[in-house]
């Protein structure tokens, strides 16, 4: 069979798909969605828990007071984005500090991100020229552990590594100077901050804005429908059949 009878081909196979959809006209989708109830104090709930766990301690406040949800402990919001800060702009040792004046059970329970928390001073030590203490703080500190866990190792040897080139920038393992690196640990100490307070290291929203675009994609299949392309507004735009 010739390339031009494949393509023929296919296009009929989905035409014919296009055709069987079920097709749902904007009036009967939006009368669906109208039925669906929920409660305003869940989506209240819903936004607290942006707020709270991404740390928006001012909007969180007046978010309380105009929706009425339950109190928050504000102290506790403002801690952990001090602490998430601290490493954002690479002062380690002081986030270390206002962990364990939170919670010294933090890092004492959880020897990865304590690790974690190390190897980045490593880093700015690295990223701050200092050579020799650089090398002597991976010796003392970070090497012990390195010879209990492989993976911590690992993670030293690919770090030391940045002492090798002079040109960092353009070196294998450059990424670890990256401000990516900082985010990614202070998103770390973010996530065992919250997990300690008992709530959620995640926000919800996120997670159901996935969910409903995983669930429009399935649909996408069966049905022509009234689809929300723009999160950012949610307007419903009619699909092409």
């Amino acid at each position: 069979m010739s390339l031009f009878w494949i393509v023929i081909r296919r296009l009929a196979e989905i035409e014919a798909m296009a055709m069987s959809k079920k097709v749902i006209t904007r009036e009967e989708w939006e009368k669906k969605l109208n039925d669906v109830k929920i409660r305003k104090e869940d989506m209240n709930k819903l936004v607290m828990n942006f707020l709270v766990t991404e740390g928006y301690v001012d909007a969180a406040e007046k978010f309380r007071m105009e929706s009425g949800t339950e109190h928050i402990d504000l102290a506790t919001i403002t801690d952990r984005m001090a602490v998430k800060k601290a490493v954002q702009c690479g002062n380690v040792e002081d986030a270390i500090e206002k962990v364990n004046d939170l919670n010294p059970e933090i890092l004492d329970t959880n020897p990865q991100l304590f690790f974690h928390l190390q190897q980045q001073r490593l880093i700015e030590l690295i990223r701050n020229g200092k050579v020799e203490e650089a090398l002597e703080f991976a010796q003392e500190e970070l090497a012990p552990r390195g010879e209990e866990n492989q993976s911590f190792l690992e993670e030293l040897e690919r770090t030391v590594a940045l002492l090798a080139f002079e040109d960092v920038s353009n070196c294998p393992v450059g990424d670890l100077l990256d401000i990516s690196q900082r985010l990614k640990t202070a998103s770390e100490v973010n996530a065992a901050i919250l997990t300690s307070q008992s709530h959620e290291k995640d926000p919800k929203l996120p997670s159901l804005l996935k969910m409903l675009l995983w669930a429009q994609n399935q649909l996408d299949e069966k049905a022509a429908y009234p689809r929300i392309n723009d999160l950012a507004t949610a307007t419903l735009e009619d699909s092409a059949i």
